[in-house]
């Protein structure tokens, strides 16, 4: 199991290096829409759409073809100013057209319990509040994700700031999950995710403000050095911790230990990005801020 993990992990992290660095030499050659995130991040979108909807009680599931469609046009909208630069000067905001998108969502929802409604009670209340969550789940918190990608106008700091939104959380779940594996004896959360220790989260914490003073010293993300980068690694990791373990609660409820088996030794798509969809809003707020 442990290197299962450990050769997936690794090309995982391989394919995470290319999209950010690919993606800022296709900029600086004039190619400056992030191809490669775009085509991650809506690959993400459609699979993790597919795997929670099919998680949610067979009477409770929302339609599958709307929150799929809601959390692509979410992702899209962080593209949206880009699109409209090429047809009008007029400036753009990414985070207006989401709320359309919202809004639209919203309403395809009610039109379609109300053409399924069969006078069986508690049905499409549940399925409402179902296709909301998972448009916000899937589509909402990856567009801070996104934005940060947008954040600084030079390609590389870009990048940098979008590495260490993606390696500190994940690496903190790795020293987690080694130090919880050779040292832990204290059960942190014992229902939501009985194998996960306190030792085991000292560890990821500790792993990942050690990752963020790492990437403090290739470029310069953080003003105030490596006291800056380690506050970042904690609060990142702490919402990377956080994110692991809302993701283990959906499953739980829903009596299920996997998303799916897409991934060897990870389960399915949503697995490997729990951690990351809760650090984005955290980070970007820290790199917004500074």
């Amino acid at each position: 199991m442990i290197r299962t993990r450990l050769w997936v992990g690794s090309l995982l992290a391989l394919g995470a290096a290319g999209v950010l660095f690919g993606d800022s030499w296709l900029a600086r050659e004039g190619f400056a829409w992030f191809p490669f995130l775009f085509a991650f991040l809506m690959f993400a979108g459609f699979v993790g759409s597919r795997e929670l909807v099919r998680l949610f009680p067979a009477a409770h599931r929302p339609s599958e073809f709307l929150v799929t469609g809601g959390v692509l046009l979410a992702i899209l909208a962080n593209w949206y100013p880009a699109l409209r630069s090429q047809f009008s000067p007029d400036p753009a905001s990414a985070w207006a057209m989401l709320v359309w998108v919202v809004a639209g969502v919203l309403l395809g929802a009610f039109l379609i319990e109300m053409r399924r409604y069969t006078g069986e009670p508690g049905i499409a209340v549940p399925r409402l509040a179902l296709t909301m969550f998972a448009v916000a789940y899937l589509g909402l918190l990856p567009c801070f994700f996104a934005q940060i990608r947008f954040l600084s106008k030079d390609v590389d700091t870009g990048a940098l700031m979008l590495a260490l939104v993606v390696f500190v959380p994940k690496c903190t779940d790795i020293g987690a999950f080694f130090t919880g594996t050779f040292l832990g004896r204290h059960k942190m959360t014992p229902l939501i995710s009985p194998k996960k220790t306190w030792e085991g989260f000292a560890g990821g914490m500790t792993t990942g403000a050690l990752v963020a003073v790492v990437f403090s010293f290739m470029g310069e993300v953080f003003r105030h050095g490596w006291l800056e980068a380690i506050a970042f690694g904690l609060a990142v990791g702490l919402a990377g911790i956080l994110g692991d373990l809302a993701e283990s609660l959906i499953k739980r409820d829903c009596q299920t230990k996997d998303a799916s088996k897409s991934i060897p030794g990870f389960g399915g798509v949503l697995d490997v990005i729990d951690s990351v969809l809760f650090a984005a809003p955290v980070a970007y707020l820290w790199f917004s801020w500074g």
